[in-house]
């Protein structure tokens, strides 16, 4: 373990240019490359981790020091950051700055929350406003999973409206569309700057009571890095209205047109900076997710074998010490792979480590990988014959020649098949690092559910599936090569 952390900390600590960050749905993306690309032209190592998850995990990221700038809301800085309601603009640059934080002036467009519902329905039911929605209890609502956490989402919104619903679907917000677009939930929560509205004609509910704030969008910066930044972010000030990045974010979701080409044209069109963008032709990419999956299993698998094969030994041969290991890596595989990647982001920051990109992912799949190699390296020492363990007594051998000798090599069949389960289950695990900006083959997979692009979500899903696989046979092949005929049978 403490190989790992070295590992990671030293990657830590190298120079790195300056992160922008992005939340997992397409305005936010597009603002992402929109800031990168202004950045390289002002003569910026930049770089952008994109769809690195919701509201908090870019905050935390922010304060770490883990990214330096990403685009944020007036309305979520209040209510979720803040968590407090300010006066003007100028009283909340000041409370940012109190923290470190610095924000640009809003950038023109409002995005504010909205719910929403398929025209015809709307007007065949007589719904028009929210308050409408008090008087159907039995309609279908699927709402974004942060929406429904949020204190300016629908806890508060239910309360105000005093809306009888409950049982509510918690959907991904851009399944959520596709979702309504079948029939299996009838209401949805908007941003009101979502291409999908017109596109799956959807009718916006009129907020009657003046539920939501103003969402103007920012970009909330380090402080530390306000020398750097400041120049591009008094140039996008009061550059994009609300017609305008609807106009971006359909060219990205309904056109099909990458986030960095929307960006590029954007930056050249209106602020007449012209940009040189590269696209990755789709062999390109995979073999660029390829590595970056395989360098997430290939050393998190590495230490997990280093650490978990001793531990299984001490389990074996250690009763009391060996049932508080077994119980401590068993609790472990229980925790929900998302939940662990976002509960290690504030830890690694206490530590100085990022909670962002590889080391968290890293270190959740160092373990996930634990319990399954530590199990079978206990089952292999126990199986081993009565008679072979008298032997070894009646011989007088010590408990190191023993254990080298007699019982590690007896137990390995075991041992191989507990690394092979590990592996195996490592390797979907990764997918979900993407969503902590670690890459691999779950960012395509991200991308493509929210684009609604099933190529890309195959580019993702099909790779990992074949690796998997590979991954299975090579230690097949291994296992034949390492394990005694006798063994076998």
């Amino acid at each position: 373990m403490k190989w790992l952390l070295f590992f990671v900390l030293s990657s830590h600590a190298l120079a790195r240019p300056l992160v922008v960050g992005s939340k997992k749905f397409t305005e936010s993306v597009i603002l992402g490359e929109v800031l990168r690309l202004a950045l390289k032209d002002d003569g910026k190592d930049v770089t952008h981790s994109q769809e690195i998850g919701g509201t908090r995990i870019l905050w935390n990221a922010l304060e770490s020091g883990d990214i330096d700038l990403y685009p944020e809301y007036t309305g979520t800085i209040e209510e979720e950051l803040l968590q407090r309601k300010t006066t003007s603009f100028a009283e909340l640059r000041t409370l940012l700055r109190q923290q470190g934080i610095g924000v640009s002036r809003p950038l023109g467009f409002n995005n504010t929350y909205a719910l929403g519902m398929k025209t015809g329905l709307a007007e065949k039911m007589g719904i028009a406003k929210i308050s409408d929605l008090q008087r159907f209890p039995r309609i279908k609502l699927g709402l974004s999973g942060e929406f429904l956490q949020r204190k300016d989402g629908w806890p508060g919104l239910k309360r105000a409206y005093r809306l009888p619903h409950d049982g509510v679907k918690g959907l991904d917000h851009d399944v959520a569309y596709r979702a309504m677009e079948q029939g299996d939930i009838e209401v949805v929560d908007l941003y009101s700057t979502d291409s999908e509205i017109s596109y799956y004609g959807l009718k916006i509910l009129v907020d009657d009571l003046g539920y939501f704030p103003r969402y103007e969008a920012v970009i909330l910066y380090r402080l530390q890095a306000e020398s750097e930044v400041a120049s591009v972010m008094e140039r996008l000030g009061g550059k994009i209205s609300n017609d305008r990045m609807i106009e971006l974010n359909k060219r990205a979701k309904s056109d099909k047109v990458p986030a960095n080409r929307v960006a590029a044209d954007f930056l050249l069109q209106d602020l007449a900076l012209s940009v040189e963008v590269k696209q990755r032709t789709r062999s390109e990419r995979i073999l660029h997710t390829t590595v970056e999956h395989l360098r997430l299993v290939l050393i998190s698998m590495f230490f997990a074998i280093l650490i978990a094969i001793p531990l299984g030994v001490i389990v074996a041969k250690r009763r009391h010490l060996g049932r508080g290991i077994l119980a401590a890596v068993s609790a472990i595989q229980t925790v929900p792979a998302l939940a662990l990647l976002v509960l290690l982001i504030k830890p690694l920051g206490y530590l100085g480590l990022s909670g962002i990109g590889d080391t968290p992912a890293l270190i959740a799949l160092f373990f996930y990988s634990l319990l399954p190699i530590v199990r079978n390296t206990l089952s292999g020492i126990q199986q081993i014959p009565e008679n072979l363990q008298e032997t070894a007594e009646v011989l007088n051998l010590s408990a190191r020649t023993k254990l080298w000798k007699i019982e590690l090599p007896l137990a390995l069949p075991s041992i191989l098949a507990g690394i092979k389960i590990a592996l195996v289950l490592n390797v979907g695990f990764a997918t979900l690092g993407a969503l902590v900006g670690a890459g691999g083959f779950g960012q395509p997979i991200l991308t493509g559910i929210r684009l609604d692009d099933y190529g890309l979500i195959l580019e993702g899903a099909l790779p990992a599936t074949i690796l998997a696989l590979v991954c299975q046979g090579c230690f097949d092949w291994l296992e034949k090569r390492l394990v005694s005929p006798g063994l076998k049978l």
